[in-house]
Parts: structure tokens; C-alpha cells; sequence
């Protein structure tokens, strides 16, 4: 969400999430996730009814009643109650109420896997089908393809981690084939499988290594990321014999590329000065 009006909408609306749904099951927020997500998929094939719900010069009761009156009946009153919450906020422009109410799904897929005591898997598994996504460029290529029916994507991904994922898991990498945030397909996973670990109160730290490393290696490397950050790290560990040696860590903006690879290119460089 771009702007601090809609960051000041959103936080309300989950503030109110969390008043209506403090007892609920894990099954329970999963149903009210997608109930948000649906209304997500409604705001992004409807840019009159964005534009209606953000119109400033309507007053908040009038819009959020707007959104009441095409939910009421058909959704569970604890999602009407949150998303008409979102709705009598302010935005700054008719894209940030479908980015805040995406967030907002996600948000509660996330306390469904939290109370499940799953979140940990959805995060590995989300970073592992990532992993499978860019090593096969036709699976890569179809389910970024924004041209091929969304229903026939979303079956295929469904097919593939039938009974291998989290229900949670699952579900947000339908969120990714949505494109989440206007991202493409693969940024759309990176991106989820960070809202995760911050779920977990976790940075994350994408690591590339030449060959496998061990499990001290790792607990050490961790430990170390940890220290520099102030806040437990989650190490997605990616093997690349391409690299020929060395490691590569990146943290958010930041990348520590100690990589064999980079070495020679720079000494390529200076060579051809």
C-alpha cells in the first residue's frame, strides 16, 4: 500500500479482524480468507466499483454501505464487518483498496496457518515451489502467463500440490497467480514467502551456494544474520554449481556477494580496462 491514508484504512480494518474473529477456528479464518480474497478477484474485474469505494467526495458511510449492500447475505458478517471497515477509509487512489484488501486475505490466511501450526511449513513449502517454478521454464512460462485462463492455472497448481502442501500453502500461490500486488507470478511467491516469515517475526535470507552445505553451516550462517539484524533470520538455501564456489546472501536491498563467480567477473573487468 503506497500511501500512509490507506495504511491508516487498512490498519482499522484489522483491528476490526481481529475483534470479530479473536475465538475463530483455523478452519473459520480460512473460510473468512477467502471471502476476502473473492472480493479482492470482485475489485480487481470491477475498476468503476475501486473507483466508486475511493471516491473522496462521497461520504465514508455512504461508500462503505455501498460495499454492505452488495455483501450482506452472501459473506459471513465478520468479513462484511471487516471489509466495509476498509472501505469507510480513505485512499488515495482506486488501486490501493484492492491492494489493502488482498493484504487483508493474506493476512488471514497467514492466522489460519498460525493457529493450524502450520506457518512454518507454508513458508518452506512456498519457497521449495518457487524453486520448482524457475527450474522448469514451461511450468515457469504457464503459470506466468497472464493471457491463459486463470481457472485452468489455479487447477494445475491445485494438481500439483494435491496432498504435498498446506491447505494455506496452496492458497497463496493462487494469490500469486492473481498476480499479488500487480507483481508477476514469481515476484508474487518471493514476496509472500517474506510476508510469512515476518509473520514469524523472521527476516528472510536468501542464500546461493556452490554444493549442499551443513546443518552447522547453516545454524552458524543464521546466527550471524541474526546478529547483523537484530531479529531471527529464515535461510532459503538455493544450490547453483554455477557459482563454482563462495556464497551469496541477500537480505531485503541488501546482497553480500562473496561468490568464486563474481570474482572472476570483476577481475574480467578489470582485466579488459
Amino acid at each position: 500500500m503506497a500511501s500512509s491514508v490507506s495504511q491508516q484504512a487498512y490498519n482499522e480494518a484489522v483491528a476490526k479482524l481481529e475483534s470479530e474473529t479473536g475465538t475463530a477456528t483455523a478452519a473459520q479464518l480460512a473460510t473468512v480468507a477467502d471471502e476476502i480474497l473473492s472480493v479482492a478477484g470482485l475489485l480487481r474485474a470491477q475498476p468503476r466499483l475501486r473507483r466508486a469505494l475511493t471516491d473522496p467526495s462521497r461520504p465514508a458511510a455512504d461508500r462503505s454501505g455501498l460495499l454492505r449492500s452488495l455483501l450482506t447475505g452472501k459473506l459471513a458478517e465478520a468479513t462484511v464487518i471487516t471489509l466495509t471497515t476498509l472501505a469507510s477509509g480513505r485512499f488515495s487512489r482506486p488501486s490501493e483498496i484492492l491492494n489493502a484488501t488482498e493484504r487483508l486475505g493474506i493476512e488471514v490466511v497467514l492466522r489460519s496457518a498460525e493457529k493450524a501450526g502450520s506457518l512454518e511449513n507454508v513458508e518452506d513449502e512456498l519457497f521449495r515451489f518457487g524453486q520448482i517454478v524457475s527450474g522448469n521454464a514451461e511450468l515457469a512460462v504457464t503459470l506466468s502467463d497472464p493471457g491463459a485462463p486463470t481457472d485452468r492455472r489455479v487447477k494445475l497448481v491445485e494438481d500439483l500440490l494435491k496432498g504435498k502442501a498446506q491447505p494455506a500453502t496452496v492458497r497463496l500461490v493462487e494469490v500469486a497467480i492473481d498476480g499479488f500486488g500487480g507483481r508477476g507470478f514469481e515476484a508474487s511467491l518471493t514476496r509472500l514467502v517474506e510476508l510469512t516469515a515476518a509473520k514469524r517475526d523472521r527476516e528472510v535470507a536468501y542464500v546461493t551456494v556452490a554444493r549442499p552445505i551443513g546443518d552447522a553451516d547453516e545454524q552458524a550462517l543464521a546466527a550471524k544474520l541474526a546478529e547483523i539484524y537484530g531479529r531471527p533470520v529464515s535461510l532459503k538455501v538455493d544450490v547453483d554449481p554455477s557459482i563454482i564456489g563462495g556464497v551469496s546472501v541477500k537480505v531485503g536491498s541488501d546482497l553480500y556477494d562473496g561468490t568464486i563467480l563474481r570474482r572472476l567477473n570483476a577481475a574480467k573487468q578489470e582485466f579488459a580496462k
